[in-house]
């Protein structure tokens, strides 16, 4: 192995799929406001019938692709041709690797973070920050019950079986030029699924906390009320995904640094 693969080494190194091995997620989903949700979708993804959202902290202790690292991320409901999914707004990483994969293959918001979790009994929490702000915080008390009744019974109809695990996400591909003048191509909308297999799930209540530094805008997604948490433990699959449509360049521009923490890319 070296700089230089040869196309045999590439071939027993490929991997159509990256699996999460005893991934450890806890996941609060909340209600936001519908004009949030409506400024923050880049085109042509539309807002899903609820202005709802999640924000989940992980740990990743082994991965098929030999990493092993912590995740936060944020999403909001959104829709595309009719199929509902979550848009990836941010997602922060402890290892370059894992930032490398999902930015350029995936197009997720990738960037590096000091990221926490730990749980102690029926608690579980966690936190990320960069640059010394903290800007998601969550705690969960995992009492079997949401914050919300009614967000517990639709939640649960989500989960009734393994394929409504599944979950479909959203992101935009792309990449500035050379000559610093636009794109390297048209951004592109990935639509890719997630294949959610939990061998232990457990519910609760939770407090989450979103703020806003100068390079990271979590609190620009207001919190209306938190509907509940979801801890789970089991083995993650992400699948390939694939193009389901081309942006324009100039419509797409204001939704394209939030990948970077300078106004503009380097």
């Amino acid at each position: 192995m070296g700089f230089i693969k040869s196309l045999e080494e590439i071939a027993k190194e490929y991997q159509p799929n990256a699996v999460f091995y005893d991934a450890e997620i806890l996941t609060v989903y909340f209600e936001t406001k519908p004009e949030v949700v409506k400024r923050l979708l880049p085109p042509p993804l539309e807002p899903a019938k609820d202005p709802f959202g999640g924000a989940f902290v992980a740990n990743y202790p082994k991965t098929n692709f030999g990493v092993t690292y912590l995740e936060s991320a944020l999403f909001l409901l959104a829709e595309y041709n009719g199929v509902e999914g979550a848009y990836c707004l941010a997602m922060p990483v402890t290892n370059d690797m894992a930032l490398v994969l999902g930015r350029e293959v995936f197009g997720y918001p990738k960037k590096i973070a000091n990221i926490q979790m730990k749980r102690d009994g029926e608690n579980v929490e966690g936190w990320t920050e960069r640059h010394e702000t903290r800007f998601f915080e969550v705690r969960a008390r995992l009492t079997g019950k949401f914050n919300d009744e009614a967000a517990q019974q639709m939640m649960m109809e989500r989960m009734s079986s393994p394929a409504s695990m599944d979950q479909v996400i959203y992101n935009f591909k792309y990449f500035p030029s050379p000559g610093r003048d636009g794109f390297d191509y048209n951004p592109r909308l990935i639509r890719e699924v997630v294949e959610l297999r939990p061998k232990a799930m457990e519910i609760g209540e939770a407090k989450l906390t979103l703020r806003s530094s100068e390079h990271d805008f979590w609190g620009e997604v207001e919190i209306v009320r938190v509907l509940g948490a979801v801890y789970t433990v089991g083995d993650n699959t992400m699948l390939p995904g694939s193009v389901v449509a081309e942006v324009d360049p100039m419509s797409f521009a204001p939704y394209a640094l939030m990948k970077v923490d300078a106004l503009r890319p380097i």
